[in-house]
């Protein structure tokens, strides 16, 4: 049987000032998608019992990291499966990363949801950094299950991103280049580290982007995928379908799309 995952950058909470609108948006994504592993960012507003009610809604438990400088971050999970440990990567992320355990039929899978720093290429190096420790093999246990989703706010190393980059307003580009450079760094960094990107393994679907959505705002993008479901190699050679979810409330709800992947395990409770 087979596991979806899913990452979802929902925009300043799926709310505009008082108008929570967007979140019914969000909620009709959810529920239409039905992952059984989601990673949520941009949690503005929310605090873990904000996040237990919207996890509760939709059939899952969940885990909010919390912020410093920026938004909260969350990882939800659906039944069977139950969170075995949960915590925080505790750095200074400009978000946050939310680190849960869960059981499954493959063995112990750690799932990590972030929100990398979308201003500065040398912070958002720095996190992905800090984002490569779990990804270590241990000792007697080898390289460890790991799944990495979020909003990476970095280009990925292997496309030409310098038409997209000039289609920028002049006040974004910055955020994409380091020393006139298009900035892949993160997403390279992370590579090096074990990571394999399971759109690039598994993709399928005509849409590469995740943003922006077509009628939910990003000025700041120009057809970038941003949006990432990382897994270490024991992960990534489970991977039977990764794309970015289009249509419907994913045009409006937020500025990005989300992306899921389909993995060959079970959850266990």
């Amino acid at each position: 049987m087979a596991v979806r995952a899913m990452t979802y950058n929902i925009r300043t909470g799926g709310s505009d000032g008082a108008d929570r609108s967007r979140l019914a948006g969000v909620a009709a994504v959810v529920d239409r998608v039905r992952p059984d592993l989601l990673a949520l960012q941009e949690l503005r507003g929310f605090d873990r019992r904000r996040l237990a009610g919207l996890a509760e809604s939709w059939g899952m438990t969940g885990h909010l990291a919390r912020s410093v400088s920026g938004q909260p971050v969350g990882v939800l999970v659906r039944p069977p499966a139950r969170i075995g440990s949960a915590g925080s990567v505790h750095r200074p992320f400009h978000h946050a990363a939310a680190r849960v355990t869960v059981a499954t039929d493959r063995g112990p899978l750690t799932v990590i949801g972030t929100h990398l720093q979308p201003y500065s290429g040398g912070w958002r190096l720095r996190e992905a950094g800090w984002l490569a420790a779990p990804a270590r093999p241990r000792r007697g246990i080898g390289i460890p299950m790991v799944l990495l989703m979020g909003d990476l706010n970095s280009l990925d190393p292997w496309t030409d991103h310098r038409e997209r980059i000039d289609r920028l307003p002049p006040a974004y580009r910055s955020r994409h280049l380091t020393r006139g450079a298009v900035d892949t760094r993160a997403v390279a960094a992370l590579d090096r580290a074990g990571f394999v990107d399971l759109f690039r393994r598994a993709g399928t679907g005509e849409v590469t982007h995740t943003a922006p959505t077509t009628r939910g705002g990003g000025a700041e993008f120009a057809d970038m995928r941003l949006d990432y479901i990382l897994g270490t190699p024991p992960v990534a050679d489970l991977a039977r379908d990764c794309r970015v979810v289009v249509g419907g409330d994913t045009e409006w709800a937020s500025d990005h799309y989300p992306v899921i992947a389909d993995l060959d395990l079970s959850l266990v409770g």
